[in-house]
C-alpha cells in the first residue's frame, strides 16, 4: 500500500495508465491543432478530436455534436447558467437551484444575481434531496432555468432527477444539471433523464485535469447559449479556444473505460464502501450524512460526534487522505454550506469527513482506514473534557453535536 492511503476520490483520481497511454502521442508525434485544415498533422488531430467526441457521447446517451469541450466542469457550469441567462433573459430572469450545489453553480449564481437575474435557494431534507413539491411551487412565469446537480460531490445523495425533468418539461424549462461526480460512476442517460445541459470533467474518471463538457440537447427542445468566451468561434461558437487535443482525447478514453466497467467497478466500490461505513458507524456517536439508499457507490460521509474537527484532519492527514467537504472549498474554516443545509450543526459539520473510494482503492486500503480512525477516534477522546463529561452524563449542552435523523 502507498501511505497515506488515498480516499479523496471524489476530489480527483488519479488517471489511468490506458488513458495516459492514449493521450502520449497527441503530445509529440500527432500534435497538430485540430482547427488546422490544410494539412495531414491538423487532419489527424481533428480526427482524434471526433472520435473522444464520439466516445464521450455514447457514456451519456448523447449525440456527438450535442457535447462541447471545456477546460472542466467549473467552465460548465459557468457556460451552462450564464450562457443561459443571457440567451433567454428576455423571457424571464428567474433560475431555481438548490443550497447543496457545488459553489461553482452557486458562486454563478450569485452574479447573474448582480446581472439583474432572480434565484430562488430550495432548501433539502435532512437527506440532502430536495422536495419536488417545492420545486414546482418556486415556479414563476419567468423562470426559464432549473439547475440541480445529479449527484451531491460531499455526501454523494442523487437527485430525483427524473421527477424534476418531467416538472421542467412540464412548464417549458430548460433543466440543466452538474453531474460531475455521477457521469462515468452511475449509468446516466441524457435522454431517459431527460435532462438538457449537463456538466462533467475527466478528472473525475481517471482522466485528466483541465479538459471536460458541456452536453448541449440539439433538439425537444433545442437549448442555444451566449459563448461565455470569444474568439474563433471553436466548438460551433459556444466556446472559442484552441483545442486540448491530448486531453480531448484523454477524456474520450476515461469515458469509454467507464462505459465498459462502469457495472463491475460499481459493485465492487460499493461492496468496499458498505465495509467500511459499518465499521466506522459501529465506532460511538457517529452519524451517516445524506440519503442511505440513493447515493453514489463510492462515497460516505461520516460525522464524529464530540471530537473536534481540525483535531481530527491532522491526525488523519499523515495516514489517510480524505476531505471535510469540496476540494474548492477546502482552504475555508467555515462549515460544510451542504451539511449546514442538511441541519448539522457547525460543530458536528467540521467534524464530518468524505470517505470517497475509486478504481484503485483495495480492501487492504478499508481496512487499514477503519483501523486508523478508531484509533485516532479513541486517543482524541479521552483527551477531550467534553467526551468525559458526555460519557459521564453530565455533559447538558448537546444542541452543537447533535444530528438530525
Amino acid at each position: 500500500m502507498n501511505y497515506p492511503v488515498y480516499l479523496d476520490n471524489n476530489a480527483t483520481t488519479p488517471m489511468d495508465a490506458r488513458v495516459l497511454d492514449a493521450m502520449l502521442p497527441y503530445f509529440t508525434h500527432h500534435f497538430g491543432n485540430a482547427a488546422s485544415n490544410a494539412h495531414i498533422y491538423g487532419w489527424e488531430a481533428r480526427d482524434a478530436v471526433d472520435h473522444a467526441r464520439e466516445e464521450t457521447a455514447a457514456l451519456i446517451g448523447a449525440e456527438p455534436k450535442e457535447i462541447v469541450f471545456t477546460s472542466g466542469a467549473t467552465e460548465s457550469d459557468n457556460l451552462a447558467l450564464k450562457g443561459v441567462y443571457d440567451r433567454y433573459r428576455m423571457k424571464g430572469n428567474h433560475i431555481i437551484t438548490c443550497r447543496t450545489e457545488h459553489k461553482a453553480v452557486l458562486d454563478s449564481c450569485k452574479h447573474l444575481e448582480n446581472a439583474g437575474a432572480e434565484i430562488t435557494y430550495l432548501p433539502v431534507h435532512h437527506d440532502g434531496r430536495i422536495d419536488t413539491t417545492q420545486l414546482e411551487q418556486a415556479i414563476r412565469p419567468t423562470t426559464i432555468l432549473i439547475a440541480i446537480m445529479y449527484a451531491n460531490n460531499e455526501t454523494g445523495t442523487i437527485q430525483p432527477v427524473k421527477e424534476i425533468s418531467t416538472i421542467a418539461k412540464k412548464h417549458g424549462i430548460i433543466f440543466f444539471s452538474d453531474a460531475t461526480q455521477a457521469v462515468g460512476k452511475i449509468p446516466v442517460n441524457v435522454l431517459d433523464d431527460g435532462i438538457d445541459l449537463m456538466a462533467f470533467s475527466a478528472h473525475k474518471m481517471y482522466g485528466p485535469k483541465g479538459v471536460g463538457g458541456l452536453y448541449v440537447r440539439r433538439k425537444s427542445p433545442t437549448v442555444k447559449l451566449t459563448a461565455q468566451i470569444d474568439g474563433g468561434g471553436h466548438e460551433k461558437g459556444m466556446r472559442s479556444g484552441t483545442l486540448n487535443v491530448p486531453g480531448i482525447v484523454g477524456l474520450g478514453k476515461a469515458c469509454s473505460i467507464c462505459a465498459g466497467e462502469l457495472s463491475q467497478e460499481s459493485a465492487r466500490l460499493s461492496h468496499l464502501r458498505d465495509e467500511l461505513e459499518k465499521e466506522l458507524l459501529d465506532i460511538p456517536d457517529t452519524y451517516l450524512n445524506g440519503y442511505p439508499k440513493m447515493r453514489l457507490p463510492q462515497v460516505t460521509n461520516i460525522a464524529f460526534g464530540f471530537v473536534e474537527g481540525e483535531s481530527l484532519k491532522m491526525g488523519f492527514h499523515k495516514h489517510i487522505a480524505i476531505s471535510s467537504g469540496s476540494a474548492c472549498s477546502s482552504a475555508s474554516m467555515e462549515p460544510s454550506h451542504v451539511l449546514k443545509a442538511m441541519g448539522l450543526g457547525d460543530l458536528l459539520a467540521q467534524s464530518s469527513f468524505r470517505f470517497s473510494l475509486g478504481r484503485f482503492t483495495t480492501e487492504e486500503d478499508i481496512h487499514y482506514a477503519v483501523r486508523h480512525v478508531r484509533e485516532t477516534v479513541t486517543q482524541l477522546r479521552n483527551m477531550s473534557g467534553v467526551w468525559k463529561m458526555y460519557s459521564s452524563g453530565s455533559y447538558s449542552d448537546q444542541s452543537s453535536w447533535q444530528h438530525t435523523d
